[in-house]
């Protein structure tokens, strides 16, 4: 198998059809054996009777139905879970990506090595609503994770298959997909600019709240990342500073109460002084973060993946 193709879908039964054409007509030209893995994500339409009557006539076709909706993030995990083939490429199933752009994705991968491409919708048929916040996301995601895309959110990817088996996507975190695979090891990301096309059936199931949740769920990613195996560097480390900083301020006041008091000059209680609370308040959250590590440290410690490594290669 060559190529895979997951699609997450929720309630796009009338696009269904043309699209699953359009990929069969633009692979078996190429001469490339491929499969699609269409994963019903709760529809209410008729997309999974579609799918049933697809699969019916098309052997490459596999459907998985969730029982609910739970998101693109877990239809993409069940997705990469079930894909046979050397490439796994994702795409939207509402039409506006084209099966054009297939071939070149898997080109990519097989013959120029990378671990990831990820599509760039350089011209979009969306509203200003749409792609002001989409710029401003970009932007934060590359700066934060330093991934130079343009364009995190295009559904339009193709991975190695190494890739999609070792990484989980969770939440909402499909739109980190390319984040979660440089923590993993993966580093060499490409990009491709691809045709964006209008939606020709339905309407859009993501409105703004979703930016909101894309900024939370980066900072929460890049956390995970960076110090999930060590979390007593984060917490212990703020813990620290927080505690230093409250008893030099302890020191500073009762320093300063002494020092006027062997001077006979009039003093305020240190209690008195806003400046101490402060203090106590640093040294109480420094504590605490401190503590915060140290129990990360032990959970990290007990958990059955504390040594879970992903192995790239071994001689004998």
């Amino acid at each position: 198998m060559e190529i895979s193709i997951v699609i997450p879908l929720l309630n796009e039964a009338e696009s269904l059809p043309e699209l699953t054409r359009w990929i069969q007509r633009v692979l078996v030209a190429r001469g490339l054996s491929y499969e699609v893995i269409l994963i019903d994500d709760g529809s209410t339409d008729d997309s999974w009777a579609v799918i049933e009557a697809l699969a019916g006539q098309d052997m490459a076709l596999r459907g998985v139905r969730f029982n609910r909706n739970y998101g693109k993030s877990a239809a993409l995990n069940v997705g990469f879970g079930l894909a046979l083939g050397r490439v796994v490429c994702t795409m939207d199933a509402d039409l506006q990506d084209s099966p054009e752009e297939l071939p070149e994705l898997y080109r990519m991968v097989v013959e120029d090595g990378y671990d990831l491409v990820s599509g760039w919708k350089q011209k979009r048929y969306d509203p200003l609503s749409k792609t002001l916040p989409t710029k401003l996301f970009n932007a934060a995601t590359r700066a934060i994770s330093g991934i130079q895309l343009h364009d995190f959110n295009c559904g339009l990817k193709s991975y190695s298959s190494r890739v999609v088996k070792s990484i989980e996507v969770y939440g909402e975190m499909h739109r980190y997909i390319p984040v979660i695979a440089k923590w993993a090891g993966f580093k060499k990301v490409g990009e491709k600019v691809v045709q964006h096309q209008e939606r020709k059936y339905g309407v859009t199931k993501f409105g703004l709240e979703r930016f909101v949740y894309g900024f939370l769920d980066l900072a929460s990613i890049t956390f995970v990342g960076r110090f999930r195996r060590r979390p007593m560097h984060f917490f212990g480390t703020l813990g620290t500073l927080s505690f230093l900083i409250g008893t030099m301020l302890t020191l500073w006041l009762v320093g300063e109460k002494w020092w006027l008091a062997i001077h006979n000059l009039k003093a305020r209680s240190v209690t008195d002084q806003p400046l101490f609370f402060m203090a106590l308040v640093a040294v109480i959250v420094g504590m605490q973060l401190f503590l915060a590590g140290f129990l990360g440290e032990l959970i990290q410690l007990n958990g059955p993946k504390r040594n879970d490594y992903l192995i790239r290669e071994t001689i004998r």
